[in-house]
């Protein structure tokens, strides 16, 4: 079975090698000239981590990683506002978390499809998605080049996605009223004294920080906007700094210090949930199918079962691509699309302009049974995984 991949992205590249272990014949399409280092970092949450346990890579993960011990809230004037033991969750769950920069988690990615025997064909931008009379759809490129293939799955992300258009008709991602300004910091002297993640939250600000170790981390400084603007490079160090001057430490630290060529300005979208994923034998997976906000912190995440499970779903397959899509969609469209509504209403309580309604949310925090939220965390993101918890 010939297998054809859309985006060398997270989703895209998990895909590819989960698939290739099968047995299948995969090749990996991307429309930029190299691999993309796009987006700070992610964690890799136990769910991620049991499938890049089974694909053989967590070792490998691990090495690039920081094994964050808690997550902690904290409001803009410093007051705690209370902490998850991630530790925890990693023992109910049974597999660790790590936090880990994305360009080291797409090097560990690209480094084990190679070794599988697949190189990315980057450079190579899909026009569009023909359907014929006989259902098979072709892959028109923009060079002019044309493609066929058993399956075709499109992990072409959620801004601008072939795959989608073609199965849903459109590909209109949806504004959610705020910007995140994301960076990479590294430096030579120790500032994380403690591997736990920070939330800081404001009125309609948010500042977050994700430490891989004590001189490295990932960051977010997040801010309500009612509509998409302009990107000016140049002013995004002058805008963070009078956002979040009056902010615990480390924040203008970790801002003065982060280079402007490891900072992003990101008009934050998700999509509606779509019930249908499949058209003829085109799939959509990752961010094409379901692309929640980072508050889910389960984006990357959610890309990386869907890799697991398609494999294992194929690795069984008796002809009936229809069957096996809809299968697929049936197991996955439940989890994520909780996973999107959660992440939405959890931003609202961000990123909402009411004084009231901020001080009732970091009071509920404060007062929030936080071994409860670990077995609901635990319990949620192990359905449809074979974990126990």
């Amino acid at each position: 079975m010939k297998i054809k991949i859309q985006g060398a992205g997270v989703g895209g590249l998990t895909t590819a090698i989960a698939l290739k272990k099968k047995g299948f014949d995969v090749d990996v399409y991307e429309r930029h000239e190299g691999r993309s280092d796009i987006g700070a970092g992610i964690v890799c949450w136990p769910n991620a981590s049991f499938v890049l346990k089974e694909l053989g890579m967590l070792d490998d993960i691990a090495l690039q990683s920081g094994l964050p011990v808690k997550m902690r809230r904290i409001s803009n004037d410093g007051s705690n506002l209370g902490a998850l033991n991630i530790l925890k969750l990693n023992e109910k769950m049974g597999y660790p978390s790590f936090s880990i920069l994305r360009k080291d988690l797409m090097k560990v990615l690209e480094s084990h499809l190679t070794e599988c025997g697949v190189e990315v064909k980057y450079g190579n931008t899909i026009e569009k998605l023909v359907s014929s009379q006989s259902g098979s759809t072709s892959i028109h490129f923009e060079n002019g080049a044309t493609s066929h293939a058993d399956i075709i799955i499109g992990a072409d992300g959620r801004m601008s996605s072939v795959a989608r258009a073609f199965v849903n008709g459109d590909n209109r991602p949806v504004y959610q009223g705020f910007i995140n300004w994301i960076g990479v910091y590294e430096s030579n002297e120790p500032i994380f004294f403690d591997i736990e993640v920070r939330d800081y939250w404001g009125v309609g600000e948010r500042f977050g920080i994700v430490p891989i170790s004590s001189t490295k981390a990932y960051w977010a400084g997040g801010v309500a906007a009612l509509k998409v603007g302009d990107k000016a490079p140049s002013s995004y160090k002058a805008d963070l700094l009078t956002l979040f001057q009056d902010w615990p430490s480390p924040i203008e630290t970790i801002i003065n210090e982060t280079s402007l060529a490891d900072l992003n300005k990101i008009y934050v979208h998700d999509h509606n949930p779509m019930k249908t994923w499949h058209r003829d034998n085109v799939l959509v997976i990752g961010d094409a199918a379901h692309a929640p906000l980072p508050t889910s912190g389960q984006g990357a995440c959610q890309a990386i079962e869907d890799a697991w499970h398609i494999a294992e779903l194929l690795e069984n397959h008796n002809g009936d691509l229809e069957s096996l899509f809809q299968e697929f969609t049936k197991i996955r469209f439940p989890k994520t699309t909780g996973i999107t509504m959660g992440a939405r209403q959890f931003a609202s309580s961000l990123f909402g302009a009411d004084e009231n309604a901020s001080e009732q949310r970091n009071n509920n925090s404060i007062n929030t049974d936080y071994n409860a939220v670990i077995n609901g965390m635990a319990k949620g993101w192990s359905s449809g995984l074979p974990i126990c918890v």
